[in-house]
């Protein structure tokens, strides 16, 4: 042990480090930081190293190692050792490792197609599943919850943390915006309704993945403020939350307002071909586990949210949105949108660009 260093449980750093991110990070990205590094901490703990101190680059090898035999893709090692680099840093910060290590942490180096998950839902297949919800389960929850997401590719948190408040679909609506926002006649008449305004309250339990910067007004068309005044009309459960607040996904069960766990079972649920039509993949319905409550992820077909987000991304970029324009609807930089979003249908884009071709020709 180095005579310069300061003893230092394993868990003990992780609480302070968790501490510093609260301060800087959203929740969730919090949430997903101390799961990585507990999962360090917890394989020292097992391994007898009971003082950081004691910590040395052959054991941050080993755990490596362990991480790779588990057959983790090169992106989720890539995460997950890329936080354990930062918590290290933080710890020769703070002098519980020598300042060397943090630099013998192998992180893999991915490629650009490598950092994109290609498991995002097609166009073709969104267009699929509206026309179902449509036809068959019209102006219900799945359905509106599901029209939303893919036309404004709003993350998760920010789908669960609509008001009724927060949808603005007649022009009545106009005039409780503007006792929001302290806005008179001559500024009212530059708006254009429906649109929902996605707004931060971590105070009541719905906090935006990046807090103030994340509240942002977004557009929607004709089709879905309808389909949205109709779902609220019909279908949606007349419930407030814990907090006194009127969801727009509202539910009967628990706090009233859906969970996250919700939505995304939701979300597995409706993209299930199966649902609507026969099993692309040979199973029985009789006795496949995706059809079990709690199970719905393991349908091959199924998507997250993030799939969708992804998804209704893409697709906004295939038919031809400026990603620093896309940038502000999805609350996303221009670059992460080309990054980890932006992955084209190449016929698509194609046709997009013949527009350019035929003005230049002219």
């Amino acid at each position: 042990m180095t005579d310069d260093l300061t003893p230092m449980d394993p868990a003990q750093a992780l609480s302070m480090w968790v501490d510093r991110q609260q301060a800087e990070k959203s929740d969730e990205t919090v949430q997903s930081y101390f799961y990585r590094v507990r999962q360090f901490t917890d394989w020292l703990e097992d391994e007898g190293i009971h003082n950081l101190n004691d910590l040395t680059g052959r054991d941050v090898f080993r755990y490596d190692s362990d991480r790779r035999a588990e057959g983790l893709s090169k992106s989720a090692l890539n995460n997950q050792l890329g936080t354990i680099k930062i918590f290290l840093r933080f710890c020769a910060d703070i002098e519980a490792v020598p300042p060397e290590l943090p630099a013998k942490v192998d992180v893999p180096t991915i490629s650009k197609a490598e950092q994109a998950d290609d498991e995002k839902l097609s166009a073709s297949r969104a267009e699929t599943i509206l026309t179902n919800l449509e036809r068959y389960d019209y102006a219900s929850r799945d359905h509106a919850l599901f029209a939303l997401a893919w036309h404004t590719g709003a993350r998760l948190g920010a789908l669960r943390s609509l008001d009724l408040r927060d949808c603005y679909l007649t022009e009545d609506d106009l005039e409780r915006i503007a006792h929001e926002d302290d806005l008179d006649a001559e500024d009212l008449e530059r708006f254009n309704v429906p649109f929902v305004y996605f707004r931060h309250r971590p105070e009541s339990d719905t906090p935006l993945k990046n807090q103030q910067d994340g509240e942002r007004p977004v557009a929607l068309s004709e089709e879905i403020g309808q389909l949205l005044q109709e779902y609220i009309e019909v279908s949606r459960a007349e419930v407030e939350d814990d907090h006194g607040r009127k969801p727009l996904f509202s539910s009967r069960k628990g706090t009233g307002r859906m969970s996250k766990g919700a939505i995304r079972s939701r979300f597995n649920i409706v993209t299930q071909p199966c649902r609507y039509g026969t099993c692309p993949h040979d199973r029985d319905p009789d006795d496949c586990e995706a059809l079990e409550h709690g199970y719905e992820s393991r349908c091959p077909s199924s998507r997250s949210p993030h799939r969708i987000r992804t998804g209704s991304i893409t697709n906004h970029r295939d038919e031809d949105w400026p990603p620093e324009v896309l940038a502000e609807r999805v609350n996303a930089t221009p670059e992460v949108i080309r990054t980890h979003y932006d992955k084209p249908d190449l016929l698509k884009r194609m046709e997009s660009r013949r527009s350019y071709m035929e003005t230049t020709n002219e």
